[in-house]
């Protein structure tokens, strides 16, 4: 499985003229996965050898504005670049709690309808993820309010015997989440690929002996 990663931003707190907000994006087996997408990820994206249209997976690790305000954006943008096509599959964001509120409201406020489906899954934070007096619960935000048009997706909980959170799994790989401890609950985000057994040329073995 091959993969390379390439660093769109790595500024903290805001974009400057030289360096953008926290982006970057790994590719493997043609598709793009963007973990966090500050403000001016964009532009980023447009500087780079990338195509922005070959996203399939979005990853937040937190809702500080730096890692995140690009979002609605460039959701924006990739519609105005995308055909409609109804059996397209819907791009995947994974996020802390809120994500999905905040993005729905984004785009409904705006009047941005996208052209292409999308799925919110949101990460349930611990109260140990952060000081006491900055942790706050947005479990109420979906309860009795949650729009029929918003976008579908999952509640993730902490599976307490591996202390991670599975987001996806295949033959190829396990990605999970994990906590980490910041000014408010963050995650972390693990790919790992499963062990491939090789080929053995029994024949060659028996040619050298």
């Amino acid at each position: 499985m091959s993969m390379d990663i390439t660093f769109l931003g790595t500024g903290s707190a805001y974009p400057s003229p030289t360096r953008g907000a926290s982006a970057l994006v790994l590719r493997r087996e043609g598709e793009s996965w963007l973990f966090d997408c500050g403000e001016g990820t964009q532009t980023q994206l447009m500087k780079s050898h990338l195509r922005a249209g070959r996203i399939t997976k979005i990853f937040i690790t937190h809702l500080h504005g730096d890692h995140f305000f690009g979002l609605p954006g460039l959701l924006c943008t990739l519609s105005l670049q995308s055909n409609p096509d109804p059996n397209k599959p819907p791009v995947d964001i994974y996020g802390p709690l809120g994500l999905r509120s905040f993005l729905w409201r984004s785009l409904e406020l705006s009047h941005s309808q996208l052209l292409f489906p999308y799925t919110v899954h949101e990460l349930v934070p611990t109260r140990d993820q952060c000081p006491a007096e900055e942790f706050r619960d947005f479990s109420y935000l979906d309860r009795g309010e949650g729009p029929p048009q918003g976008p579908p997706g999952r509640i993730l909980h902490l599976d307490p015997g591996e202390s991670s959170y599975l987001l996806e799994e295949d033959e190829q790989l396990v990605l999970r989440a994990f906590r980490l401890f910041h000014r408010i609950p963050s995650f972390g985000f693990v790919l790992e690929e499963k062990p491939r057994p090789g080929r053995l040329n029994v024949q060659k073995l028996k040619d050298l002996g």
